[in-house]
């Protein structure tokens, strides 16, 4: 199965100069907890963004590169990733962006986990359009706000109809 995983703001920004636009503790708490022990996958830029291999999941990187640290797999190609989740349809694969692997993977994508914040922020990198008539809402929880996490949030689950 795969899946994505983001954060976006009233507007669908994602990025701003490849780092989040916000420090919302809660949501960091909520990527760690539903991504832990599956498989996530990103692209080079937003592999940077961490660069390092998050502990307890499987890390793929979806690159031509190869200059990446010790425990990251490095699959070259979209149709590669794509092959090797046919090839293993119980697990789930998580993708954690960026905007250009969301893009591609659109049309195949089976579970969305967005972090809808109720705020506007600058930024460079927008959520590519989803066509959520194809979805539908299973899960809806809306986030806590306090000192630490100051804006308003709420966690959704997506799958496709």
């Amino acid at each position: 199965m795969l899946a994505f995983i983001w954060a976006e703001d009233a507007n669908g920004l994602i990025g701003a100069n490849g780092q989040l636009p916000w420090h919302l503790p809660d949501d960091m708490h909520y990527f760690k907890e539903t991504t832990m022990g599956n498989t996530i996958i990103s692209g080079s830029k937003t592999f940077r963004s961490y660069n390092r291999p998050l502990p307890g999941r499987e890390n793929i990187v979806v690159s031509h590169q190869t200059d990446f640290p010790t425990g990251i797999k490095v699959i070259p190609s979209i149709e590669q990733l794509c092959d090797l989740i046919a090839q293993n349809p119980d697990k789930q694969y998580i993708v954690t962006g960026g905007a250009n692997l969301f893009a591609q993977l659109r049309s195949k994508v089976d579970r969305l986990y967005r972090t809808k914040i109720e705020a506007e922020f600058s930024g460079d990198t927008y959520m590519p359009a989803i066509d959520y008539s194809l979805f539908e809402l299973s899960k809806s929880v809306v986030g806590v706000v306090d000192a630490k996490n100051k804006y308003p949030h709420t966690f959704e689950v997506f799958d496709r109809k």
